[in-house]
């Protein structure tokens, strides 16, 4: 009698301490009463275990959410003792209530087989298939059943059977529950709904093609080239625009310029590309990354700019600013900028070492180191002593003592270890015979052997075979005529007004744009 039930979907109400449980009837031990269910789900969620049993003492309520279609008989089956509820009979398709009293055993009639067109299932079925195995759902519905649409969906799925029905006057079975679905109502207005939903989803799915469509071959199967002939051929002949006017495509010369995303469509003025013109042209010719060509000057003429700014204002200790600062910039981006200077990273400190002279190249060197100092590069300064230094170097010193960088004036305290970069400020343009002191040449030998890179600060044009080779060199205001052993150049901006390159004869508009360092290119 007890496997009659088996397959059964029922819901099982444990307290409110173990929840309620969902699933099928497995197995049902009436000696030790016990119930099993297979596929379980706790409180909505699928248990992670396959198969869950209860015993008649943990069970408060049981209800019925679905009985196999196959079982045609009417039989009996014992609920555990401690179950209370309803007892429903299905009786020559009209249902029946009686009360059920809690017992050790009670029985309830399986359901009966229900053939009328009058029958109308008045227990809903699950409004969702995840508490339920969806490829078991083996009962037919009547043809007159109609679920309500826009009801909400049930509290607890199924028909309870611990709940009472309530019938009304007229005989028709009313509920004031949610989960209660009501038959299908006839007239013409439900009729003329069902026509509608049969015209709008009534198309029998298996005259849908199965293939997909090939937009490939259908994409290949259009011959643009001959379209396009076909579309020039008709405008030609005058049938292309209104007023029969003809409308040609055109040459690739005569046809309207397209524009890039970043190009400007507004008519403007033709650009010039030569905007600076010097009086005596060096004998080297630069361009920038936008193609303006920067030519070089003679070192004379370099010299004489500067003359001209400082009488005009632009100082010496103003042009070792700037010149340091843009020098420091550069030396910070070859550090790797961020990526390398950032609080993360500061167990990654870079090390730099500054070779200067006593000059002022030397002092534009001690600019750069002081800049660099002060956003946590460490910084070791190789200066010479001398007895007597140029004023502009000496307070470019005293500067720099104020940070934390480390001077040393001998070669021997250079780092054996190779350093992030040098900085070469050694040479001079003017005193060529500082190559031949001893300090010069340690230094020199020093900076090959360390194998770091290094940026040379307004480097001399003479001819330095035995001298530092350097990777990258700054150029102050315009660029001289630098050979091979330069790398690659790069210019800066130390501010000199353009009225100044007037007076000296140059021709000069800025290059640099938005930038104080931008790089050069030989031509």
């Amino acid at each position: 009698m007890a496997g009659d039930w088996l397959g059964s979907i029922v819901s099982i109400n444990c307290g409110d301490t173990l929840g309620v449980y969902q699933g099928r009837v497995s197995a049902v031990d009436q000696l030790n009463q016990t119930i099993s269910l297979t596929q379980p789900f706790h409180n909505g969620v699928k248990c992670l275990v396959p198969e869950v049993t209860f015993g008649a003492g943990d069970i408060v309520e049981l209800k019925i959410l679905e009985i196999p279609i196959d079982s045609r008989r009417q039989t009996n089956y014992k609920i555990p003792e401690k179950t209370t509820g309803i007892s429903t009979d299905f009786v020559n398709g009209t249902t029946k209530q009686r009360p059920v009293e809690t017992s050790n055993a009670q029985n309830i009639p399986r359901r009966s087989d229900a053939k009328s067109n009058d029958f109308v299932d008045t227990s809903p079925q699950p409004s969702s298939k995840s508490y339920v195995d969806r490829h078991s759902e083996g009962l037919n519905q009547p043809k007159n059943f109609r679920r309500r649409h826009n009801s909400s969906p049930p509290k607890c799925l199924g028909y309870s059977v611990g709940r009472n029905q309530e019938t009304d006057s007229a005989g028709s079975s009313s509920s004031r529950y949610p989960n209660q679905v009501t038959p299908k109502k006839s007239g013409p207005k439900n009729g003329q709904l069902k026509a509608r939903d049969d015209e709008c989803f009534g198309d029998d799915l298996e005259e849908i093609p199965d293939t997909d469509f090939d937009f490939e071959g259908n994409l290949a199967l259009f011959d643009k080239a001959a379209v396009f002939e076909e579309i020039d051929t008709h405008e030609r002949k005058g049938g292309g625009g209104t007023g029969g006017g003809s409308k040609s495509r055109g040459t690739p010369n005569e046809r309207a310029p397209t524009y890039r995303h970043d190009e400007n469509i507004l008519e403007s003025e033709p650009i010039v590309y030569r905007r600076i013109i010097v009086p005596q042209p060096g004998s080297k010719e630069y361009c920038t990354d936008s193609g303006l060509v920067v030519p070089s000057i003679s070192y004379g003429l370099h010299k004489k700019l500067l003359i001209v700014a400082e009488k005009h204002g632009l100082s010496i200790e103003k042009r070792l600013e700037m010149s340091g600062v843009c020098a420091s910039q550069m030396a910070l981006t070859l550090l790797g900028g961020p990526n390398r200077l950032n609080p993360k990273n500061v167990h990654q400190r870079p090390t730099v070492a500054l070779l200067c002279g006593p000059h002022i190249k030397g002092a534009q060197g001690i600019s750069c180191g002081r800049h660099l100092a002060n956003h946590d590069v460490d910084i070791i300064l190789f200066l010479p002593n001398f007895v007597k230094m140029l004023e502009p170097v000496t307070n470019e010193l005293n500067l720099f003592c104020q940070t934390e960088g480390k001077q040393v004036s001998n070669v021997r305290d250079l780092p054996d270890c190779p350093v992030d970069l040098v900085i070469n400020c050694l040479d001079c343009h003017e005193n060529a015979y500082l190559r031949d002191q001893p300090w010069y040449k340690a230094a020199v030998d020093w900076a090959n052997q360390n194998r770091a890179p290094v940026l040379s600060i307004d480097p001399s044009v003479a001819d330095r075979e035995q001298g530092i080779h350097a990777k990258w060199s700054l150029e102050l205001g315009l660029p001289l005529a630098l050979g091979e052993q330069a790398g690659r150049v790069y210019l800066c901006d130390i501010g000199i007004p353009q009225k100044v390159y007037r007076e000296v004869g140059i021709s000069y508009h800025s290059p640099f744009g938005c930038k104080f360092v931008i790089p050069l290119h030989s031509m």
